[in-house]
């Protein structure tokens, strides 16, 4: 009998396992057929794998673990629901009806959805939840003339640019760690995003913004310091002055400061720890005792300042810094119980040569506090690199350098920029740039356990480029990479490691986005790659790694030298930093405005007042990046700007004294932070006025270099057109040597290295001053100024000018270099010719210069018509024969700059033209004498130049030239 039973037992129990394992094996066949075939429509993952299930009939679960590269695609609820769904689709039986969890490189899939991104309940562990930093920010500036709420303000990010120039060991030289592709290297190429752009857009957000890379391009630096400066160096003229009040004197601290002892340092020497600082105790009252830091500018510019101090044990938090400068005083409060024996940024400014008493630093013992200020050396301007390896140093500007060499200069411990005890400068820079985030953010709320300088950084980004290539002209595009598994997965401060990967997901997404819309081009988002990479490992902080392209494919590289594209890269990272900071804190977001346009300046009603008019842009792509208000920044004569205004309206009107010179600016604000900048306009009243002019700024053209783009050939051709920066530019390395398409992806884009260090000068949008001033010494003549626009939009009328300037630069259509296809560089729109022409026929008096204003009018009939029948020339050729600038005529010889320079952007192309309908020659290249520019007399006068006014180089012929153009202009015939 029980021989019976245990039969019937083990038959019934075959029975039931037959049809699981053939329900299994169902299952299995289905889900590896679905991994195989999957794709997404933004992003090629390559070939997914299915690595195991697990079905529980009891609880009717099923689990199935895939690959890692399922987690490389973006992940949110709309994209979990669709992959869950069409599972239970595919899957037999029960099983479509199990609770169905789906796992890539060890997560749920609906666990990597960013928080951001979710409907429903949020990941707290990858959030800050209680790392709430309550203290005063690093730096804040006093002087800023609106509040931001809704922005980045009280946040402390990091971020580098990649590579820069290193000492290779084993090679005793110093080299670049990426080749000399498409004109740039990696190592120059990423910075013409992070400094001009990205800084400045998180810095207008009101964050706290630190690169452990110098951020000042400046090359000239001037140190002053209590402990003296070396004789014979620069700002060897600097005073460093100390005064002292009835309650407080300076003394001495009992730690090291920083001392300037050698012009250049050898391994392991730190210049933070061979000198003194001072200290004194606060003051409640204004102004009582202070120290003067007032350097000897070796040359007019722009000059980054940095001030040093010790953290001592009752170091304030508001401790009072002004900047004087050329635009007048600047106030920062610098919080000195965090960051103490290092450089500390407060901003950028312009200052005089010599030694002057408008030009200094000022540190109070003005506080709400009571403790101490310290105060230590101060320096103006990055400089050059300083740091010797190998015996010599890189040659270059600081810069340029890798961030191992600025950490030493910055007065980083040894072990941060040299684990490798001075053998391996490759490593140690890749290193050094996360353990320096490390080591200032040591001991803060997000870096607790690890010794420090206490300031709070809350996330770090790297921007690189790729190697890749596509003979297709593909885009390669962006690629992001975090880090998980480390330190049991958890960052430094508690926070789970995905919070890295909600970052560069974010970024990425942001990025494919706003390139997508502003470009007709199908951007490529590639994988999320979580890897052991030194950048992404190490940092205490949530972090990632952005591959924005390839800097070694052509397709990609033709965006990529395009400002136009710099700056949407630049905004579109900012908005991504912005909603991730911001989503971490459980806080609403608003976007900065983008650049407010049709900016014009007319006479006011009012005796010698201007009134200035603009229009606020709305973004398309962001709702919350509304104007609010606007900042109006100033400056007189030659100075620098002010702190600027804040107004309510798109307009303002501003008191001048006649015989002065007034520039003009303006910002969009809002809660979220502020705008980049509108051009720069002048405006002049004279005291003795026999005549008004308008300025017209026609020239707001920025591109890339010139492009080849044939079957046979690819790249750029500096020698043609190396383009227009916004700004400068520092990212070109030399020319480009090798066009084949044969060698696309071995040799196709080798460059040389003739323009390395050259900061190269572009579009600065403030040449209205340049020909204001020569219209203010020709005397007696006032002017205002507007953009083109004003005059295309019908916001501004030429008829009630004597004379209308109007500035076109190096404007021109090319959409070879400009590949964005939303922006119009056309030197003489058809608005802009109904305008002209109308001002013509009511009698007016037209100067006009640029170097493509012949062969960007070449193109129709109708333009063509337009410069020789109403403007009275035409085109003849373009000179590109010869680099002379030498042009005669107007009883002077004077050069234009013809070549790539770091002061004034080169006119590559002069161009000939040539007189039509009465006109007649009055400037003449010397080169091939060939006409550079034509004059016309009749019911209306014209004067038209094949090269820019603002390009002579010498002040003294501007002057000249623009008496004559101006008399020419006025002089009345019949007499």
């Amino acid at each position: 009998m029980k021989k019976i039973i245990l039969t019937s037992i083990l038959l019934l129990l075959y029975g039931t396992l037959l049809p699981a394992q053939e329900i299994e094996q169902n299952v299995e066949e289905r889900l590896q057929a679905f991994f195989k075939e999957y794709t997404t429509n933004t992003i090629n993952i390559g070939t997914c794998k299915l690595d195991s299930f697990r079905i529980d009939f009891r609880k009717k679960r099923l689990l199935i673990y895939t690959n890692e590269r399922f987690a490389y695609q973006p992940l949110r609820p709309v994209t979990v629901d669709a992959i869950y769904r069409h599972l239970g689709q595919i899957l037999p039986g029960p099983i479509s009806y199990f609770k169905i969890t789906l796992f890539a490189n060890g997560r749920s899939i609906e666990d990597l959805i960013p928080n951001l991104y979710r409907k429903g309940k949020e990941d707290k562990t990858r959030l800050f939840n209680k790392l709430e930093y309550k203290s005063n920010p690093w730096v804040t500036r006093i002087s800023r003339p609106y509040e931001i709420t809704r922005g980045l303000e009280r946040r402390h990010i990091a971020l580098w640019q990649s590579h820069g120039k290193y000492y290779i060991n084993d090679k005793n030289t110093w080299g670049w760690q990426r080749p000399r592709l498409f004109c740039t290297t990696e190592d120059q190429f990423t910075q013409s995003f992070i400094l001009p752009y990205l800084i400045p857009m998180l810095e207008n957000a009101g964050a706290n913004v630190f690169t452990p890379r110098e951020r000042d391009t400046q090359k000239q630096e001037v140190i002053v310091d209590n402990d003296g400066s070396l004789n014979g160096y620069g700002g060897q003229g600097s005073l460093y002055l100390e005064v002292k009040s009835r309650k407080a004197r300076w003394q001495q601290t009992n730690q090291p400061g920083f001392a300037q002892q050698k012009r250049v340092y050898q391994d392991n020497e730190n210049p933070f720890i061979t000198g003194t600082a001072r200290y004194a105790q606060t003051e409640k009252k204004k102004d009582k005792a202070f120290v003067e830091w007032v350097p000897d500018i070796p040359e007019t510019g722009e000059y980054a300042v940095y001030v040093s101090y010790q953290t001592l044990p009752n170091s304030v938090s508001d401790a009072k810094y002004l900047v004087f400068h050329n635009g007048g005083v600047t106030e920062f409060k610098v919080n000195q119980q965090i960051g103490g024996g290092t450089w500390v940024y407060l901003g950028t400014f312009a200052f005089d040569k010599g030694k002057n008493d408008y030009g200094m630093v000022v540190l109070s013992n003005e506080s709400k506090e009571k403790g101490v200020v310290c105060a230590d050396a101060v320096r103006f301007g990055g400089g050059m690199g300083n740091i010797a390896r190998g015996g010599e140093t890189s040659g270059l500007p600081r810069y340029l350098e890798g961030s191992r060499y600025f950490a030493q200069w910055a007065g980083m411990p040894y072990p941060v920029y040299s684990g490798r005890e001075g053998k391996d400068d490759m490593s140690d820079d890749i290193n050094s740039r996360s353990k320096m985030i490390n080591y200032l953010s040591g001991g803060s709320i997000f870096n607790p356990e690890e010794q420090g300088l206490g300031v709070p950084f809350e996330m770090a980004m790297a921007l690189h480029s790729d190697a890749g290539t596509s003979k297709e002209d593909k885009i390669v595009g962006t690629l992001g990479i975090y880090t998980t598994k480390f330190n049991k997965g958890l960052l430094a401060g508690g926070t789970n490691r995905y919070a890295s990967r909600d970052l560069s997901d974010i970024i990425l997404t942001q990025l494919q986005r706003d390139i997508r819309s502003n470009y007709a081009i199908d951007w490529t988002r590639r994988s999320l790659w979580d890897r052991n990479y030194s950048e992404t490992r190490l940092p205490a902080v949530p972090s990632t790694i952005i591959e924005l392209l390839s800097h070694q494919n052509f397709a990609d590289m033709r965006l990529g030298h395009d400002p136009n594209f710099k700056f949407t890269v630049g905004r579109s990272i900012y908005k991504a930093i912005l909603q991730y900071l911001c989503n971490q804190h459980g806080k609403d977001y608003v976007v900065q405005p983008l650049p407010v346009s049709n900016f014009s300046i007319r006479f006011g009603d009012k005796k010698n007042t201007l009134e200035l008019s603009w229009k606020g842009e709305e973004d398309q792509l962001e709702p919350t990046a509304k104007p609010r208000e606007y900042i109006v920044y100033t400056r007189i004569g030659r100075g620098g700007f002010d702190n600027g205004v804040r107004v309510s309206s798109p307009s303002y009107t501003a008191k001048i004294e006649p015989g002065i010179v007034y520039s003009f600016k303006v910002t969009a604000a809002n809660r979220g932070g502020e705008s980049f900048p509108s051009e720069i306009l002048a405006a002049y009243k004279a005291k003795k006025e026999k005549g008004r002019i308008l300025i017209v700024n026609g020239f707001d053209r920025i591109s890339g270099p010139a492009v080849i783009d044939t079957p046979i050939e690819a790249g750029f051709d500096l020698t043609k057109d190396p383009g227009v920066p916004y700004l400068y530019d520092i990212s070109l390395c030399g020319a480009q040597t090798e066009f084949s398409r044969k060698q696309t992806g071995k040799e196709l884009g080798r460059s040389s290295d003739e323009w390395e260090g050259l900061k190269i000068a572009g579009n600065t949008f403030d040449y209205s001053f340049i020909h204001g001033k020569a219209i203010q010494a020709a005397g007696n003549y006032s002017f205002v100024s507007c953009s083109d626009e004003a005059v295309e939009n019908g916001r501004v009328p030429l008829e009630v000018y004597n004379i209308v300037d109007y500035i076109l630069g190096l404007e021109k259509e090319d959409r070879q270099s400009n590949p964005a296809r939303n922006t119009y560089y056309k030197t003489f729109s058809s608005p802009m010719q109904r305008a002209l022409t109308s001002y013509c026929q009511s009698g007016g008096n037209l100067l006009i210069s640029g170097s493509y204003i012949g062969s960007d009018m070449n193109n129709s009939q109708g333009d063509r018509e337009f410069t020789q029948n109403l403007l009275k020339y035409a085109y003849g050729q373009s000179i590109t024969d010869s680099y002379s600038g030498n042009i005669s005529g107007l009883g002077r010889t004077f050069s234009i700059p013809r070549l790539p320079n770091e002061y004034a952007y080169p006119v590559t192309a002069p161009e000939c033209i040539l007189p039509t309908g009465g006109a007649f020659p009055v400037l003449t290249y010397n080169s091939g004498n060939q006409n550079a520019a034509i004059a016309y007399q009749g019911n209306y006068r014209t004067f038209v130049m094949g090269f820019p006014f603002e390009s002579i180089e010498k002040e003294t012929d501007r002057n000249a030239i623009m008496a004559s153009i101006l008399q020419f202009l006025t002089t009345d015939s019949r007499k």
